[in-house]
C-alpha cells in the first residue's frame, strides 16, 4: 500500500482504477525511405482506413445529434479525396523520398494556411478541417494510440495537470475522480471537478507516475491523499467513509426546495456556475435559484473553429428553456490566460494573465463579439437571459459595449426577429480599477457580479495558476474584501443588484460577511448550492452585522 499526499481541492472519497490521460507528441519525424510506391501505397490505405472510419462516425452522429449536425463527418470524407491534396502527398513522396506520415503532416499544414489566408469565410473554415484529416491519416500510419481519457469504465484520471481544453472534451461519466501533479486550487481541474461534485487533489508531484496506471486507489478529497493498492483494513474503512459521506449528501436534499433566508429574513439568491449545457442536469439536481455564471468560452474551447451564429444560438435557447423563468446569466467569451484556442491564432505573451484577453479581444474582434451577441439575443426571447462582460477596467468600455448592444439589437429589428429589449447587462467586477470606479459603473449596468478568483489575482500580484505561489494566495485578504464592499455599496446606491460568482462565494467561512456586506446573490458550483443555503438559512447578522464587518476588513 502506497500513500501519496497533495491539497485536496473538493472532499469526497472515490475509489477505482487509475487512468493516464494520454497525449500525442505531435511530433512527426522526417525518413528517408528506400521504396517510394510503397510509401504510396501505405499512404492509401491509411487514407481508405480514414474514409471507413469518418463513415462509422457520421453513422453514429446520425442516430444521436441528427443528419445536419453528422454532416462533417462527411465533409471530411470528400475532403479526403480530393485529388489536389491527395496529389501533393504523392507527388512529396514520390520526389522527395520521405515517409508517407511526414508527407500527410507537412501538406496538411500547408493546405491549412492556404485555406486561412482565404477571404471567403466558409474556405477559411475548412482551414481546421484539412488538420483534422490528416491528423487523422497520420494516426491510421504511425499507428497511435487514442489520446485524452482511454477507458470503457469510471476511473480516478491522474495527471500532469489539464488544460481547459481538455477537461472540456471529457467524458465525465467516466471520471470518478481527477488527481494531477501539479496544479493550483483555483485551476480549471478544480473547478470542474466542483462542479461535478467529485474529490480531487492537486499538487501530488513526480510521485504520481505512470507506473500506477490501471491500479487500485482511493481518493480522499478532504485530507488530499491518493491510496494506491490499499490493504483489505483500508478498503473497509473507507467504503465505510465513502457511505457515509453519501448519508451527509442526501441529508442535504432536505433543503430542496427551501428559500434561501437568512434567521434574521435576509434573502439571497443562490445560484449556480456552469461551463456548458450538459451541466443543467447539476444545476437542476441541486435546486440552484439560477445560473449565475454560464462560462460561454467553453463552447469555443471545445470546437476546432469558431463556432456559428446558429450552434450558439441553439446551445444558448436550449439553457433557457429548461431553466424557465429562472435567470441565466452568460458571460461572453472569456478567453486568454489560462484559456488558450488553437484557432484564434493568439500571440504568445510574456504575461498573459495581463494581456489580450476577454472583453479587449471581443472589442478588438468585433465580428467574433457580434456574432455571440445576436445569438444571445435571439435566445433571449426563450427565457430570462442576462449578459455579463468580463475583465472590465474602464467606463468607456462599457460604453463602447452598449453601442456594439444598440447596433445588434438594431440589426435584429431590421430582420424581424424577437428578442428581450428588456435584457439585462452586467458586468464582473474582476479587476481592482472595476471596484473602484464602480460608482460609475453602476450607473451603466444592471447588475456587478464579483470574479474574486481574478480580482484576488490581480489584488494581491499573485499569478493564480502558478502552483509555487499558493502560499501567497490569500482570499480572505483585507484589500480584496475591501474592493468587493466598495463595489456592493455602490450597487445599492445606484439602484442595482450585486453578486459574487468566484470560488470563494462558495467558501462558508466567508457567508457571514458577504450577508453583513448586502450581497444580494451567490453563485456557486452546484453541489455547493445546498450546503450553502443550509449555511444561509442557519445564519443571523443583523444584530453584528458591524462586528463581523470590523473583523473582515
Amino acid at each position: 500500500m502506497i500513500t501519496l499526499q497533495g491539497k485536496g481541492v473538493f472532499g469526497g472519497i472515490a475509489i477505482g482504477e487509475i487512468a493516464f490521460f494520454k497525449r500525442d507528441s505531435g511530433v512527426v519525424q522526417r525518413k528517408k525511405v528506400e521504396d517510394p510506391q510503397a510509401e504510396i501505397q501505405r499512404f492509401e490505405n491509411a487514407k481508405a482506413k480514414a474514409i471507413e472510419e469518418l463513415g462509422e462516425l457520421y453513422d453514429k452522429a446520425v442516430s444521436e445529434v441528427g443528419e445536419s449536425n453528422a454532416m462533417l463527418f462527411q465533409t471530411h470524407q470528400f475532403m479526403l479525396e480530393d485529388l489536389d491534396y491527395v496529389e501533393a502527398i504523392e507527388n512529396m513522396i514520390q520526389t522527395q523520398s520521405v515517409n508517407a506520415e511526414y508527407a500527410v503532416s507537412v501538406t496538411g499544414d500547408n493546405f491549412s494556411q492556404m485555406f486561412a489566408s482565404m477571404d471567403d469565410d466558409y474556405m477559411r473554415e475548412r482551414a481546421a478541417d484539412v488538420k483534422d484529416i490528416s491528423a487523422r491519416v497520420v494516426k491510421i500510419l504511425t499507428g497511435a494510440g487514442e489520446s485524452g481519457l482511454v477507458t470503457d469504465k469510471p476511473v480516478i484520471l491522474a495527471s500532469d495537470d489539464l488544460a481547459p481544453s481538455e477537461t472540456v472534451q471529457l467524458n465525465k461519466d467516466m471520471v470518478l475522480s481527477f488527481v494531477t501533479q501539479g496544479g493550483s486550487t483555483n485551476s480549471h481541474t478544480a473547478i470542474l471537478a466542483k462542479t461535478m461534485n467529485i474529490p480531487a487533489i492537486i499538487g501530488i508531484g513526480d510521485a504520481l507516475d505512470e507506473k500506477y496506471e490501471g491500479k487500485e486507489a482511493i481518493v480522499d478529497g478532504a485530507n488530499g491523499c491518493l491510496i494506491i493498492e490499499p490493504d483489505e483494513e483500508t478498503m473497509k474503512e473507507y467504503q465505510a467513509k465513502k457511505q457515509e459521506y453519501l448519508a451527509q449528501q442526501e441529508l442535504l436534499q432536505q433543503f430542496r426546495g427551501k428559500e434561501t433566508v437568512s434567521l434574521d429574513g435576509q434573502k439571497v439568491k443562490l445560484y449556480a456556475n456552469i461551463g456548458n449545457a450538459s451541466d443543467i442536469g447539476a444545476v437542476i439536481k441541486n435546486d440552484a435559484a439560477g445560473i449565475g455564471l454560464f462560462r460561454s468560452e467553453f463552447l469555443y474551447l471545445e470546437n476546432d473553429n469558431f463556432p456559428t451564429e446558429e450552434e450558439q444560438f441553439k446551445v444558448y435557447k436550449y439553457v433557457a428553456e429548461t431553466m424557465g423563468q429562472k435567470q441565466v446569466i452568460i458571460r461572453t467569451l472569456d478567453i486568454g490566460a489560462d484559456k488558450q484556442i488553437d484557432y484564434f491564432n493568439l500571440p504568445h505573451e510574456e504575461n498573459p494573465a495581463m494581456g489580450y484577453r476577454a472583453i479587449r479581444i471581443c472589442l478588438k474582434q468585433q465580428d467574433i463579439f457580434r456574432t455571440q451577441l445576436r445569438a444571445l439575443l435571439r435566445a433571449s426571447a426563450f427565457g430570462n437571459i442576462a449578459i455579463m462582460f468580463p475583465m472590465i477596467v474602464a467606463l468607456e468600455e462599457v460604453l463602447q459595449i452598449k453601442e456594439i448592444v444598440k447596433s445588434v439589437m438594431a440589426e435584429l429589428d431590421a430582420s424581424g426577429i424577437p428578442y428581450n429589449k428588456e435584457i439585462q447587462l452586467g458586468i464582473m467586477i474582476e479587476t481592482p480599477a472595476a471596484a473602484m470606479i464602480s460608482d460609475d459603473l453602476a450607473k451603466e449596468v444592471d447588475f456587478f457580479s464579483v470574479g474574486t478568483n481574478d480580482l484576488t489575482q490581480y489584488t494581491t500580484a499573485v499569478d493564480r495558476q502558478n502552483a509555487n505561489l499558493e502560499g501567497f494566495y490569500y482570499p480572505h485578504h483585507k484589500g480584496l474584501l475591501r474592493l468587493i464592499k466598495m463595489a456592493a455599496d455602490n450597487a445599492h446606491k445606484n439602484g442595482i443588484w450585486i453578486g459574487i460568482c468566484g470560488e470563494l462565494g462558495a467558501d462558508m467561512e466567508m457567508t457571514e460577511a458577504f450577508l453583513a456586506m448586502g450581497i444580494d446573490e451567490l453563485s456557486v458550483s452546484p453541489a455547493c448550492v445546498l450546503p450553502l443555503r443550509k449555511k444561509i438559512r442557519e445564519t443571523s447578522v443583523k444584530e453584528r452585522q458591524e462586528e463581523i464587518l470590523k473583523n473582515v476588513l
